[in-house]
């Protein structure tokens, strides 16, 4: 990780880098080959230094920076009607609150709507090779519904991967690199479990 010259991230480690400070998980898999050989695999949660692929790393479940994909083109609306909203806040127009409120509203409906799509593109194997949608794994949960990030830690991507390509899952670990975000409890260097909130049902389906 600090000699590595295939990408620049702003881990928060080194006082004179560039970009905002984010820390990540980072996981490896130990597995057995179909040829019987023991091999290993890597992956990060979320982006890293601002992509999804990267040589050394399985791929995403689902690539949302895709060009041409529906995310962008949803996200480029979501930023036209903050900037409409923004620009009518700013005349100071009472007449022009219901107005301003519709826009909100439309704004709430593209937002959740444009997250359903998201969730609905996540599908994870299991070691049996039977596949469940996001809404699905979670659909008996306290919550009822993923949260946003679902599906971009490290554990599943690793697990997809080597269900995916015929490997067996013999050991797996996953330790925090950087600076903490806001919380404290991440700590440079540490091996952390999997998360409750995102990763557990989603590894209780596939590890099942």
């Amino acid at each position: 990780m600090q000699h590595q010259q295939d990408w620049e991230h702003n881990f928060g480690l080194l006082a004179d880098a560039e970009g905002v400070v984010i820390g990540k998980m980072f996981g490896v898999l130990v597995v057995r080959k179909k040829e019987g050989q023991i091999g290993y695999l890597a992956a990060f949660s979320g982006k890293l230094a601002g992509k999804n692929h990267h040589p050394k790393f399985v791929p995403p479940i689902f690539d949302g920076l895709e060009s041409g994909g529906f995310l962008n083109s949803g996200m480029e609306e979501l930023s036209r009607m903050s900037e409409e909203i923004r620009t009518l806040e700013a005349e100071e127009d009472k007449s022009l609150n219901q107005e301003i409120q519709h826009l909100k509203l439309l704004r709430k409906n593209h937002s959740n709507n444009l997250q359903d799509k998201i969730f609905e593109q996540y599908h994870f194997l299991n070691k049996s090779g039977i596949s469940k949608g996001l809404m699905q794994v979670f659909e008996h949960t306290a919550a009822g519904k993923p949260s946003a990030g679902a599906g971009e830690c490290a554990a599943p991507k690793l697990l997809q991967y080597a269900f995916s390509n015929g490997m067996e899952p013999l050991a797996m670990a996953e330790f925090w690199w950087g600076l903490s975000p806001k919380s404290a409890h991440w700590k440079h260097g540490q091996f952390y479990p999997p998360c409750r909130e995102k990763c557990h049902p989603i590894l209780a389906h596939m590890l099942s």
